[in-house]
């Protein structure tokens, strides 16, 4: 059948369906909702369509997902490309971005397309004020990604302009939200005093050790690495939040939601635990033995998109390498890859980079998994800007219901 219905022509129910590869019970949705009319056929053998209107709808539909598709797999993005053993950021190589520019340049880059050296984020009295006294409230026992969470909720009560989702005004929160959410974590170390950038700030938050300035641009090459990893557990879900025109804070809320889980963002953590019992027992060989007989997929290495080796991991690896400091948990990292490899060819990824870092400069296992989320929060925003972009509401698949048939009696 062409896609051009000829002049008056008039399809049934059945026929309108076939052609909107639908069921018949969703053509009368679309008339509940205004998008096709219909009228009685005069046989009185039911309803009859305009076949113009029908066409019109599947134009539509082939351009933009209809309500209750699967729209998880047609989210147009211009953030992050990942192609083979490389990833881009608005078309430009990422790791390269990293070493040539900091966590907040990078950042605000990417949110405004235009790069302005030497920006610096600071977070407001008031909110800040309001997220310190949140995250002390907190048991001694809580994880960073808790303090995280609740620094966010704070911050956002103390905002009263939180609602504003014009361009701007989001822009405005998110550079006073992510010095928020650092600043508001407990100071471990010794700290800076002046305006510092922000890996100096987040590094007195994760270990009692002195930073040397090579360190620092470590933390910082780690943070801008993991602005964005396209549609990854917990971006997707921001943008459903986004998509429910949820504020810049409650974004970020559902972003540290998903990302608390061992398979995302608290991954680093387990890899490293491994690395520091590598150096206890001084061998590579009866750490990952003990993980293969449990069944254990051995922590740090892999990545389901890339089959060779993940690029952020190769990056933060060579700025690792500068850190004298650093040699002995690379040497750990790498005989672990190495001693892997004889049961199945895996590369390292980003966590097992991570906790050499966090291994080599004092810091707790739940550092990296703090390095994660703060870094994170950066592409969460400028995803949260596309989807404001979008259609309201279109992040809503149907679920296949394969629960009894109704009707069915009372409990």
């Amino acid at each position: 059948m062409t896609d051009q219905a000829a002049d008056g022509e008039r399809l049934t129910t059945r026929e309108a369906a076939e052609r909107l590869g639908v069921k018949p019970e969703t053509v009368y949705a679309y008339v509940s909702r205004g998008q096709l009319s219909s009228r009685r056929d005069p046989a009185g053998r039911g309803s009859t369509f305009d076949a113009k209107e029908v066409d019109v709808l599947v134009r539509k539909g082939r351009r933009e997902p209809s309500a209750g598709s699967d729209v998880t797999q047609r989210i147009r993005t211009g953030i992050t490309l990942i192609d083979k053993e490389r990833y881009y950021f608005r078309g430009v190589d990422a790791t390269e971005l990293a070493r040539h520019y900091g966590y907040e340049e990078i950042a605000d880059w990417l949110w405004t397309g235009t790069m302005h050296a030497g920006v610096r984020f600071t977070a407001p009295a008031e909110p800040l004020a309001a997220a310190r006294r949140a995250v002390d409230a907190l048991p001694a026992h809580s994880g960073s990604t808790d303090r995280l969470r609740v620094a966010a909720i704070a911050a956002a009560v103390a905002d009263p302009l939180r609602f504003d989702l014009d361009r701007e005004a989001v822009l405005g929160s998110a550079r006073t939200l992510i010095p928020t959410l650092v600043d508001a974590l407990p100071v471990v170390g010794r700290p800076h005093r002046g305006e510092a950038r922000l890996a100096q700030r987040l590094w007195t938050r994760l270990t009692p050790a002195h930073p040397d300035e090579p360190s620092l641009r470590v933390l910082d090459m780690a943070l801008s690495l993991l602005i964005d990893h396209d549609l990854a557990a917990s971006t997707l879900a921001v943008r459903v939040a986004a998509s429910a025109r949820a504020h810049p804070y409650a974004v970020v809320s559902a972003g540290l939601g998903a990302l608390e889980g061992p398979l995302h963002g608290a991954a680093s953590g387990l890899a490293h635990r491994m690395l520091a019992e590598v150096l206890e027992r001084g061998s590579a060989a009866a750490v990952v033995a003990d993980h293969l007989r449990a069944g254990r997929r051995v922590p740090g290495l892999g990545h389901r998109l890339y089959p060779g080796r993940d690029p952020r991991a190769v990056a933060l690896f060579g700025a690792l390498e500068e850190l004298p400091g650093a040699r002995p948990a690379l040497e750990a990292a790498r005989e672990v890859e190495a001693t892997t490899a004889r049961h199945v060819e895996l590369h390292a990824n980003v966590d097992l980079a991570l906790a050499v870092l966090s291994v080599a400069s004092g810091m707790p296992a739940e550092a990296g998994e703090t390095v994660f989320a703060v870094a994170r929060t950066a592409g969460w925003i400028a995803h949260a800007l596309e989807e404001y972009e979008e259609r309201p509401l279109r992040m809503r698949p149907s679920g296949h219901y394969n629960g009894p048939r109704p009707p069915r009696p009372l409990p």
